[in-house]
């Protein structure tokens, strides 16, 4: 297997290089909640509202995190954890840390380049990030400044679309191909009609008065995409470019997937020869499914609670889903925030978890240095928890770990 650089001292734990070296506006910022708070002073409105959002009555979005209350640890003591560290395998190679970067789509209307950012970040981090199909930045931008980037599609509704797109994922050098399973229609996500949102956006006064009303975001994102880099597009959906991000009269090519099956994944499966990843799963059938079909691994994901609203939890089917699959890689998206989380994933069998919303705040405060410090705030959550349970790897933790909060009662 292919090793990251080190990033851990011979004394155990990960090296800081310290807040003083930190641009000033990331100093304040201590955990992943507080650039969510920060990217709300800096965003615009619809911008803010769109990467924040989900659908209807937001149910799913907020059972994504209470979900993680229902568990608590128990520590072991006296374990001797000085030797810790939080690799984790997959896909034949080491990632220094049991989390990566989940696909979000538009993160460079939230951030200069915020794609290319994430990507760097990522790849000097040792961990992996996810290019969205519905990015702003070409995907061979993407992959050039990070190798190891993975590629996330939204299939187009037809055989010689997606086959076309798969030929330019493949000649791009992408390896790992996630095909997100959950989008046979678009989720109801109300907030983005109350927040003056729509792909593309519509030039109003009230979208231009939400760019004048944050001036730092207007200059150092929006204008300076424009001066640098012309009007966006969305570039990835498909094998040719697709409509501009700002457009009053162009419409999006939103292809018809709902009549898409399993089928398609096995037509899939026989084109790409690289890692492929179903991404969506809530329930163990369809995990079987997808493995039975060729799928190296899969995604509990509810979609960050963008589709269904009152879709359950990631982590509440986490574990009959790893035991379903019997040894297949199961990872988990959705509701991740702290690095107690990524561990109570991993005790529940997840390999990896993946964070989307948070490394997209991080991008529009700090660019690329801003996900390289939210990167180092979780992966320092994830040694320090593991020291205080008694641990000296991921491969540890197990359910024991953890006692499910109705036994307290």
């Amino acid at each position: 297997m292919h090793s990251p650089a080190s990033t851990f001292s011979r004394a155990g734990g990960y090296l800081n290089p310290g807040r003083s070296t930190l641009p000033r506006r990331l100093r304040p910022l201590l955990a992943l909640a507080d650039f969510d708070a920060a990217a709300r002073r800096h965003l615009p409105r619809p911008v803010y509202g769109f990467v924040a959002g989900a659908a209807e009555d937001n149910r799913s979005l907020h059972d994504n995190r209470a979900a993680f209350d229902d568990y608590a640890f128990r520590p072991r003591v006296l374990a001797g954890v000085a030797d810790r560290q939080q690799r984790v395998a997959l896909f034949g190679r080491w990632h220094a840390s049991p989390f990566g970067i989940a696909p979000v789509g538009l993160t460079a209307l939230a951030a200069y380049r915020g794609d290319v950012a994430q990507a760097r970040a990522a790849h000097a981090a040792g961990i992996p990030m996810v290019l969205s199909g519905s990015s702003l930045t070409p995907m061979e931008e993407v992959i050039a400044a990070a190798p190891d980037t993975w590629f996330q599609a939204y299939l187009p509704g037809d055989l010689p679309r997606i086959d076309a797109l798969l030929d330019r994922v493949r000649a791009a050098g992408f390896r790992t191909l996630v095909v997100t399973a959950d989008l046979p229609v678009a989720g109801n996500r109300e907030n983005n009609v109350r927040n003056g949102f729509s792909t593309p956006l519509r030039p109003s006064w009230r979208l231009a008065w939400d760019g004048l009303m944050r001036p730092r975001w207007l200059c150092g994102t929006f204008a300076r995409t424009l001066l640098t880099r012309g009007m966006p597009h969305f570039e990835n959906s498909f094998a040719e470019r697709g409509a501009p991000i700002l457009s009053a009269r162009v419409l999006r090519d939103f292809a018809g997937r709902d009549h898409l099956d399993w089928s398609h994944l096995r037509h899939i499966r026989r084109r790409w020869p690289g890692s492929l990843v179903i991404k969506g799963i809530l329930a163990a059938a369809d995990a079987v499914q997808a493995r039975e079909l060729g799928a190296d691994a899969v995604i509990v994901s509810n979609h960050g609670g963008r589709q269904l609203d009152g879709a359950v939890a990631p982590l509440r089917v986490l574990p009959e889903i790893v035991a379903a699959v019997r040894g297949m890689p199961v990872l988990l998206d959705g509701g991740v925030r702290r690095g107690s989380d990524v561990l109570k994933a991993l005790a529940l069998g997840a390999r990896m978890v993946l964070l989307g919303r948070p490394f997209t705040y991080a991008a529009a405060i700090g660019g690329e240095a801003g996900v390289a410090h939210a990167i180092g705030l979780l992966r320092d959550e994830v040694d320090r928890n593991l020291a205080l349970l008694g641990l000296r790897s991921c491969a540890e933790l197990d359910p024991t770990c953890l006692v499910p909060r109705p036994a307290l009662a």
